[in-house]
């Protein structure tokens, strides 16, 4: 059961929560930093690397569900230090493992273990517990920016860090101010016990068991899958590809992933604001769709810096603004007792996605030597979510005296 503990306030939750979110996504999204150097210092191809960031995606999205119930069994407090220490490990062990079998499974369990205990699937719960059903989905989406702002803020950091002290000891610095930093949020992130109303209460197994046989929850994992395989695939081999196309200045690279992050502010926050105002699945299928126009028009146009930037811009704008509007649809439809186990079940499916687009693009870059086949697979993925959210039903599910919170 939770520490006992009066309730925070949601002010405090989504400040806490915020730093945590900021330090976990600002992080992970800059591993794309290290593709080449840590590939070219162990004579590994891309591929290798690439299977790493594959495999800390798919085990993040396997713990998920995991770190969700116990966030809601136990508090979020509890998870999110086993979340930093675990991250502080998992960097550690990418700066000193040089056994490419060793690499990847040792630096996906501890990775993906630190990023399901302090990402959203573990914060979630909280924040849909502690903030008003009429606040719900712009409190997601607040959260939401707050990890799209450690993306803008640590692309730079990350960058400079490796050309000032070397790819080692820039993982050894970002392993100590994860600890340094998450750990003291994760005590303003306690809950009180959990309190049982009367009449019938719904299990674990039960929650589920109906979110697996409803529809809705179905198209939602169908839609985050594409959603992850589209995000990492970027992420990754974004600077790997513009040096391949020919534009070498890594710092085109470090402004396109801090443009990303800058502009997801934005995006997030607006598509939590708006999706307590519009039906929230026309807003998802209108973000699929715009992705793939964003993508298809960036590979049509003359690459340049310009062009680059443009589309960091576009593709910032729709990254993560799914979170809360996917986060929104669980919450409202189920309610809000098993809502970190619901979110780490859906987000499995991203991360499933994750890691299919990420080890894809490695492997096929190595095969075919150009990143065109997965760029066409990104943009079909695309249309085929945007019309996968538009029959989803967003209504509270009854459950006769089981009311939706």
């Amino acid at each position: 059961m939770f520490i006992a503990t009066r309730a925070p306030s949601l002010k405090t939750v989504l400040l806490a929560s915020g730093v945590v979110l900021t330090l976990a996504m600002g992080v992970r999204h800059g591993f794309g930093f290290w593709l080449q150097p840590i590939s070219q210092a162990n004579g590994w191809t891309r591929e290798t690397y690439s299977l790493a960031m594959a495999m800390q995606n798919l085990l993040w999205g396997v713990f998920g569900p995991f770190a969700g119930m116990a966030a809601d069994r136990f508090g979020t407090m509890r998870v999110v230090l086993v979340g930093a220490v675990s991250y502080m490990a998992g960097l550690i062990w990418m700066a000193l493992v040089t056994n490419p079998t060793l690499f990847v499974m040792g630096s996906g369990v501890f990775v993906g273990l630190g990023l399901a205990c302090t990402a959203f699937g573990a914060v979630s719960g909280i924040i849909g517990r502690v903030a008003p059903m009429e606040k719900r989905s712009w409190a997601f989406g607040v959260s939401g920016a707050c990890s799209s702002f450690g993306q803008f803020l640590m692309m730079p950091v990350e960058q400079q860090l490796i050309s000032a002290i070397g790819w080692q000891h820039a993982f050894y610095l970002l392993a100590g101010l994860v600890v340094v930093a998450m750990v003291p949020m994760s005590f303003f992130l306690r809950e009180p016990a959990v309190e049982h109303g009367h009449g019938p209460q719904q299990s674990i197994g039960e929650a589920m068991s109906e979110a697996l046989g409803n529809r809705s929850f179905l198209l939602l994992v169908a839609g985050y899958f594409v959603c992850g395989f589209q995000l990492v695939f970027i992420g990754v081999h974004m600077p790997a590809y513009l040096r391949d196309k020919g534009l070498a200045n890594p710092n085109v690279a470090v402004m396109a992933l801090a443009l990303i992050g800058l502009f997801n502010i934005v995006g997030s926050y607006y598509a939590g604001k708006l999706g307590g105002r519009m039906p929230k699945r026309y807003l998802l299928s209108g973000i699929y769709l715009s992705r793939s126009i964003v993508i298809t028009l960036f590979l049509l146009a003359p690459l340049s810096p310009a062009s680059v930037y443009v589309f960091a811009a576009a593709i910032g704008f729709l990254w993560l603004s799914t979170v809360p509007l996917t986060n929104g649809i669980i919450a409202g439809v189920f309610g809000v007792k098993h809502m970190a186990m619901l979110a780490g079940m859906v987000f499995f499916s991203h991360q499933l996605g994750s890691f299919i687009g990420v080890w894809l693009g490695g492997y096929l870059f190595t095969k075919l030597g150009s990143y065109d086949a997965v760029w066409g697979i990104a943009i079909g993925l695309g249309l085929m979510a945007a019309l996968a959210n538009l029959p989803i039903n967003e209504k509270p599910l009854v459950r006769g005296e089981l009311k939706p919170a």
